[in-house]
């Protein structure tokens, strides 16, 4: 059995934890150039802090998670300066800064693209619609930036060389605000879809969004009627990720209702896991490798909230074991008794050699 040829997952996903100065704060450490910079105050209720480097840096690029504003509606208080070799610099900015508040815990969750591209559809005959962006194919990542055309079936290049397993798009210019809509594998179908900055459940069936066609190995398929993703004129960026078998995986489960939670196998020992339940209302929630390893070596305790605004919740939830993760805990919003999940997970290690065998494997 054949596994990514990715030797150190830190050279192309990381956390990175900081403190906050609301000055010039240079963050290094993180094992690569990121051009996907997602940032939370892990102390206080503050946005979640958004920025590529396909859109750019400086107050009026940032994006927020848990809202469906326009791109840069916050532009005094988020300021990502540079994109560095090894991490990236926050700027000061003229008032309290969510992303930088001083003597204050933070975190940054890092990917890393890395590679440029621009199509034009009428001279590749790749898509329908002009694409620009990032990508990085050892480990299925890349950053799309268009324009819609309000156009059913509509395809754009997405960068990368299999299919994107989920796909998170954000209309940047509406002022009467857009919501993040995400596109997952494990969905019923690609006319489903859900929200990144809402509890809702798994909503559809609906075609404006996908046109009722899962992501290729070239392009994006869109709908029109609806401008979250294809609105004539509007601008947009999208999100995708590829699976990479040792390095991240985009499933799904049904939880047990047991504090002997289910235990989900992904083949590697997480960095990174994000869930939702679909079936029901419930948030988003981000456990992470470095925030908090209390109540054992694998046992992470503590959580934040894509679609909300606060602070760190803590509490034993989840053990991150050396092929997959476990819920140690009986709760609605991930391991309720028959519901249903998705699931986005990164690798601390990938996998090596044919055997099922983590580098990391204890």
């Amino acid at each position: 059995m054949a596994y990514t040829t990715i030797n150190k997952s830190s050279e192309h996903f990381n956390t990175k934890l900081y403190t906050g100065n609301e000055s010039t704060n240079a963050i290094t450490g993180v094992g690569h150039q990121p051009d996907f910079v997602w940032m939370k105050n892990r102390d206080s209720a503050y946005y979640h802090g958004l920025y590529d480097s396909v859109r750019g840096t400086g107050t009026s690029k940032s994006l927020y998670s848990n809202a469906n504003e326009a791109e840069g509606t916050n532009t005094g208080n988020l300021n990502l300066a540079s994109f560095d070799s090894d991490g990236f610099t926050l700027g000061a900015t003229s008032s309290t800064n969510i992303i930088n508040k001083s003597s204050q815990n933070h975190v940054s969750w890092n990917w890393k693209a890395g590679t440029s591209f621009t199509n034009d559809a009428s001279s590749t005959g790749i898509g329908t619609i002009d694409s620009a962006g990032s990508f990085n194919n050892d480990s299925g990542f890349s950053i799309v930036s268009y324009t819609g055309n309000n156009t059913s079936g509509a395809t754009l290049k997405h960068g990368l060389n299999t299919a994107p397993a989920m796909v998170i798009v954000k209309n940047r210019n509406r002022t009467d605000n857009r919501d993040w809509v995400v596109y997952h594998q494990k969905l019923t179908s690609a006319s489903y879809y859900i929200y990144l900055n809402s509890t809702g459940a798994m909503a559809g069936a609906y075609a404006n969004f996908w046109n009722n066609t899962a992501p290729n190995s070239s392009v994006i398929t869109l709908g029109s009627g609806d401008t979250t993703t294809n609105g004539n004129g509007d601008t947009y960026i999208a999100y995708c990720f590829a699976e990479k078998k040792g390095y991240s995986k985009f499933g799904s489960y049904t939880g047990n209702g047991n504090a002997d939670g289910t235990f989900i196998y992904t083949g590697f020992s997480s960095a990174f896991v994000m869930v939702k339940r679909i079936d029901s209302t419930s948030d988003w929630t981000i456990f992470d490798n470095k925030r908090s390893t209390s109540g054992g070596n694998n046992v992470i305790d503590k959580a934040l909230y894509p679609n909300g605004n606060w602070a760190e919740g803590t509490g034993t939830a989840v053990d991150f074991t050396s092929t997959g993760f476990k819920w140690r805990v009986n709760s609605s919003a991930y391991n309720g008794s028959g519901s249903s999940y998705i699931y986005m997970a990164f690798a601390k290690a990938p996998l090596v050699g044919t055997n099922n065998v983590p580098a990391n494997a204890r």
